[in-house]
């Protein structure tokens, strides 16, 4: 869920951006052509081609990503053939490598996965943007933030180019604190305080669950490398290329998991949460009263804004335990990348090198308050002129050098599809993870080692 929502859920784009973008296009066809290694200016040269061009949104996002291709075509002359693959852009089902297998790839892809791009720039599946950084204006080397550094290099190639990313952050209702005798300008900062505050928040009437302060593994917590990250472990170390699953802090991560499971009892929790509504959805819990702290993405912010204007509610820096993460966040990136066997990499280039126009990004970043992969550019975003303090917090999280994109290997979607696995095992059928934990390094680190 946080991946299919967590960006440009914003219909700005078509009407505002495409109305003021200018026809820089026109000119006659060069037909399909194939790299020629340079985007060019305006893209004049590159009129009437075609970019196939795969997006991972739907929804609202979809509708923001129609719009910013009609004004890329209105701008360049460039005919963009689009397929909308939720969630991904085609990585998780498959289609993506059935594509790459089958020599029917198409020019460009964006994903909101950026572990799962992340892989095939280790399996060889993508081509490098190198050629067309200084066109596109990109210099991954000196702009980007610490964070994204590790995201968008493999073997010393850039495979991912992200277009923005998000941050995540403690949600907590203020008016429930209160009634707690809780300080809500004190948000819990340990995971300790943030077990405790759950404590005091949740409502049980005569075994019956009214209310939970909070759940490890709801919204942004279901996702298999968010506690891991925030407890501080390494899950895989690229010097020694090695996983590493089974030291103290990863297996705490599932065992205080499992201590709330155990305390409120897992088929209760399981019937309470299974009717939560989804991120954009008045139905989902903090919304309606139904816990009253959550782990999530900065999304969330609009989210309230549009479905639930009325919670009076705070944001926080995420809890972590002692050698935690302290001050960090995983970061959410939407990345671009080229499959490799494209046709036409130069239309992938021209179209990205839009896409990073402050027009287009600055708009996304003022709708859905994701933010750029560069500290300057904060300073050219609205919430941060108005002097925003959310804004503030995540772009305090950005820069920490305690955030980065978790679980990043040569096994990151089977690594991601199996923890999730584990956590069910652990929280639902109360089971040990650390030799859950074992086996499944043992598992994927032989796959690791057969290169």
């Amino acid at each position: 869920m946080r991946k299919t929502v967590s960006v440009l859920t914003a219909v700005v784009l078509t009407t505002g951006l495409v109305a003021g973008c200018s026809s820089g296009g026109g000119g006659g066809s060069t037909g399909s052509g194939t790299d020629t290694g340079s985007t060019g200016g305006s893209g004049d040269s590159k009129a009437g081609r075609t970019l196939t061009y795969w997006s991972p949104f739907s929804g609202d996002s979809q509708k923001w990503d129609q719009g910013r291709i009609e004004a890329f075509t209105k701008k360049t002359g460039i005919k963009v053939d689009v397929q909308f693959i939720a969630p991904d852009g085609g990585l998780s089902n498959g289609k993506l490598l059935a594509a790459i297998s089958g020599g029917t790839v198409p020019d460009l892809v964006e994903t909101s996965s950026p572990s799962r791009g992340y892989n095939f720039a280790t399996e060889d599946s993508l081509m490098p943007w190198d050629p067309y950084l200084a066109d596109i204006g990109f210099d991954s080397g000196s702009q980007a933030l610490p964070g994204f550094k590790d995201l968008m290099k493999y073997d010393d190639k850039t495979y991912l180019l992200p277009q923005d990313s998000n941050v995540l952050l403690l949600y907590y209702n203020v008016d429930m604190f209160k009634e707690a005798g809780l300080d809500p300008d004190k948000p819990p900062k340990t995971i300790e305080e943030l077990d405790q505050y759950a404590e005091k928040l949740t409502k049980v009437d005569n075994g019956k669950i009214e209310r939970l302060g909070f759940v490890p593994w709801v919204d942004s917590g279901a996702d298999p490398f968010t506690w891991l990250w925030m407890f501080g472990s390494k899950i895989y170390d690229p010097a020694t290329k090695k996983l590493e699953l089974t030291d103290d802090k990863s297996v705490n991560v599932f065992k205080w998991m499992n201590s709330y499971a155990q305390k409120y009892d897992p088929a209760k929790l399981k019937s309470f949460t299974s009717g939560f509504g989804g991120m954009f959805s008045p139905d989902h819990p903090f919304m309606t009263g139904k816990i009253a702290m959550t782990v999530t993405g900065n999304w969330f912010t609009n989210a309230l804004k549009i479905y639930a204007p009325k919670v009076n509610y705070k944001v926080a820096k995420i809890p972590v335990p002692a050698g935690g993460r302290e001050g960090g966040s995983p970061l959410y990136s939407n990345v671009f990348m080229i499959p490799k066997g494209a046709k036409n990499p130069d239309l992938a280039a021209e179209f990205v090198k839009f896409a990073l126009t402050p027009e287009v990004n600055m708009d996304n970043f003022a709708q859905w308050r994701s933010i750029p992969i560069t500290d300057d550019k904060f300073d050219e975003v609205t919430w941060t002129k108005e002097g925003d303090p959310i804004y503030k917090i995540e772009r305090e999280e950005a820069k920490s050098e305690n955030s980065g994109h978790p679980g990043l290997s040569p096994v990151s979607s089977e690594l991601s599809d199996a923890i999730t696995q584990l956590m069910d095992n652990v929280i639902y059928n109360n089971k040990d993870p650390k030799p859950l934990l074992q086996a499944l390094q043992d598992k994927l680190q032989a796959e690791i080692d057969k290169g």
